[in-house]
């Protein structure tokens, strides 16, 4: 039984969501495991806590 967590900057609607759930389970399903025995969990994290090259992701310019 896979278990997928998905840590991602918050933003994405829950159509979005709902896509990444679908097309994570289609992948395991290819490869042979039953779409109802796949779980994913999504972690959505604001900018201002997830960290890079020693910054804020919220403070780097895009």
């Amino acid at each position: 039984m896979p278990v997928v967590i998905v840590e991602m900057w918050e933003g994405r609607t829950t159509e979005q969501k709902a896509k990444l759930i679908k097309s994570i389970t289609k992948a395991f399903s290819e490869i042979g495991v039953d779409a109802q025995h796949v779980s994913i969990i999504i972690h959505d994290i604001q900018q201002a806590n997830w960290g890079m090259s020693g910054k804020q992701a919220s403070k780097l310019t895009r």
